[in-house]
Order: C-alpha cells, then sequence, then structure tokens
C-alpha cells in the first residue's frame, strides 16, 4: 500500500520537459556557439531566436505547455522526454539536461520559473571541440601526467553547463591606514649605515564596482569559478530557454543573501589593494586598520558558460573547467606516482653518473 501511494505521488508530480524542434523537419535542434544560431543536424537549417520565436518552439517562448510543479519525490523529479516519452530523472537543482535513451535536450522549466528564473545569460562561444583542444593540450609538456588521463573515455564526459551566478554592484567607501618605511643605505669609510624610516600613512575614497560575480551553486568550486573569469559582460543578453538546448544547466542553491558576503569581500579586498598601492614611495606597507564599507546597489541573476569535465583518479576527483566565452581555463592535473617514482630514480642515476665522470675527469686532470 505504502508502494502504491509513492507511485502516485511521483506520477503527480511528473512534469513534461522542453526541447527546442527544427521547424523544418521537427527533429530536435540545438544552438551552435560558432553561428549563434540554432543548427539542425539533420536537415542543416538555421534559425536566429527571432525565427525560433516565430514557429513557436516550446523552449524559445513564454508560452505556457507543460505542468510545471516545483515539488520534488525523494529529491529528485521525473520528467517526460516529448520526442520519446522516456522518463528523465534529475536532481532539484538540474535545470536542463539530456535524454538518456533519445539524447535529447531537456529543459527542465519549472526549475527557471518565478524566483528561479534568470534575468540574463551569456550565450557560449566556444564550442566542444575548443574544450577538447584545450584538455588534449594539458598533456604537453607534463609528462608525469597520467598516460589515460585525457583518453576518449574523459573526453566523452566533457559537458557544457550554464553555471548559475550572481551579479552585484557594490559601492565601497571609507578609509584605510599604514604603516609605511622607507630605507636609506650610505657607507662612510669602512663602516656601512642602513636608516629605516616609519611613517603613518591615511589613503581613502569610493570606488564602484559593476557584475561582481559569485557562483550561486554549491556543486561547483568557487576557487575554480572565480580562476577562469573574466566574462565579458558587455555580451549579456536577456534570458531565453531556447539558448539552454544542447547544454546541461543548473539553478541556485545559495541565496544572494550569502553570496553577498563574499562579493563584499572581494570588493573591500580589492580596495585595500588599490589604496595600498597608491602609497608608491614606501618600500614596505602594512595595513593595520580601515574604515572600508561595501554597500550593495543592485544584483542580477544570471547564467554563465562553462565547459567542464571532472576525472577521477585514485579515488580523488580532478576537475578541468574552461570558460565558454573567453576560452580561458584551468586544469587540477595530477602525477601518476610510478612514473615519478620512476622518473626521480632516473634523474638520480644520471646526475651520479655525471658526478662521477666529473670526479674521474678531476682526477686525472690532478694526476698531471
Amino acid at each position: 500500500m505504502e508502494k502504491e501511494e509513492k507511485e502516485k505521488v511521483k506520477k503527480e508530480k511528473r512534469e513534461q520537459a522542453l526541447e527546442n524542434k527544427c521547424p523544418t523537419c521537427t527533429a530536435s535542434i540545438s544552438f551552435n556557439p560558432k553561428l549563434g544560431k540554432w543548427k539542425c543536424d539533420y536537415c542543416g537549417s538555421e534559425f536566429t531566436l527571432e525565427e525560433m520565436q516565430k514557429h513557436e518552439n516550446n523552449a524559445s517562448t513564454e508560452k505556457k505547455n507543460a505542468k510545471t510543479k516545483e515539488d520534488d519525490f525523494d529529491g529528485y523529479i521525473s520528467y517526460k522526454c516529448e520526442s520519446c516519452g522516456a522518463e528523465i530523472v534529475a536532481d532539484e537543482e538540474t535545470a536542463a539536461t539530456f535524454c538518456v535513451y533519445c539524447g535529447n535536450t531537456a529543459i527542465l522549466r519549472s526549475k527557471l520559473s518565478g524566483k528561479f528564473t534568470p534575468s540574463k545569460l551569456i550565450p557560449f562561444k566556444k564550442e566542444k571541440k575548443d574544450a577538447i583542444a584545450c584538455f588534449k593540450g594539458l598533456s604537453k609538456g607534463r609528462p608525469l601526467m597520467p598516460k589515460d588521463f585525457n583518453n576518449e573515455k574523459n573526453i566523452e564526459k566533457l559537458r557544457g553547463i550554464y553555471i548559475p551566478f550572481w551579479l552585484f554592484d557594490i559601492n565601497v567607501s571609507g578609509d584605510i591606514t599604514m604603516n609605511g618605511q622607507t630605507v636609506e643605505t650610505w657607507t662612510r669609510g669602512d663602516t656601512h649605515y642602513t636608516k629605516t624610516n616609519t611613517f603613518l600613512l591615511t589613503r581613502g575614497g569610493t570606488m564602484d564596482y559593476n557584475h561582481i560575480p559569485q557562483d550561486g551553486s554549491t556543486h561547483f568550486d568557487d576557487d575554480m569559478m572565480n580562476s577562469i573569469e573574466p566574462f565579458n559582460f558587455d555580451e549579456m543578453i536577456p534570458y531565453n530557454h531556447a539558448y539552454l538546448s544542447g547544454f546541461y544547466a543548473e539553478k541556485y542553491d545559495v541565496s544572494d543573501e550569502e553570496t553577498l558576503k563574499l562579493a563584499s569581500e572581494r570588493a573591500l579586498n580589492t580596495t585595500r589593494t588599490i589604496l595600498k598601492d597608491d602609497a608608491k614611495l614606501y618600500a614596505s606597507k602594512v595595513i593595520t586598520g580601515d574604515t572600508l564599507q561595501a554597500t550593495e546597489k543592485n544584483h542580477d541573476y544570471v547564467l554563465l558558460p562553462v565547459w567542464m569535465v571532472n576525472v577521477k583518479y585514485q579515488d580523488k576527483m580532478h576537475i578541468f573547467a574552461m570558460n565558454g566565452q573567453t576560452g580561458e581555463f584551468i586544469g587540477n592535473i595530477p602525477l601518476d606516482k610510478k612514473k615519478t617514482a620512476i622518473y626521480t630514480i632516473v634523474i638520480f642515476i644520471i646526475s651520479f653518473i655525471i658526478c662521477l665522470f666529473v670526479s674521474y675527469i678531476l682526477f686525472l686532470m690532478g694526476g698531471k
């Protein structure tokens, strides 16, 4: 009886997954970063966003043609693929995924509606082949990297994800106080003198920061997301579901209040650095205090493009991520312990032989 109740609840919480259809042949169609348009891989047709909206594609219009319930079942929600009717299961943060049976994009609209609707996004400009080239390039100059790290199996896991970000406009004002030092040296006769002068310094002002990005998902490492910045926010466009076609996407699970603290600290630290660097005449500077205050002026919820793959090596996850707009990338590359040990032994043997040879040559020279 309990099992039947669960199945009933699960069925009630199933919804249709949206996808884009080619207006020409009705096959599934995805956004092509290189073209900046939607291209059908079956008939070769290309469409702009306006053309997609004109044909009233499910994911490109605001027409509500699917059930959109926010409830979940044991942390997961099931969706029905419109192409093959299969059930797609996703966790509660997933906003766009793929049908495991037919491969079509499944845009889970309820995850990007209401308060979870982004205001803007930056479309992908880098294609998967660009990310693959960067990923393969990590092996160059790294002889100690595991041989199978960038094999085809790992490359296939590389995926484009729209990651939720909060963008903050923050004003910082106030003063900092520092101890600055200058050093003088001179020599008189056989005596060398050093004189250190210490000064109390004050610097202050008001600074405005626009679009400070802060990762809004607990699934992604903040330091790694910071490392692939900056994004060109001049290329942001109004959010539309259609741009998710062919990519994964997630909704935020960290609120703007929580991320504001991190964004404010970034603004404060940057201000301290700028004010400290303004005191150019001093050999060393140590900040002793400040009255800086950060005030939020505005914030936006947006989706930003990232190519990413996680590779497991010896029970540890190693992450590769690339900015889907600029191509900036970072890779957490492991060392093959066996290769490292062999390399160390070989270097030791070669160094030992060289030392013996040099010693022998010196011995012969000394004998003469």
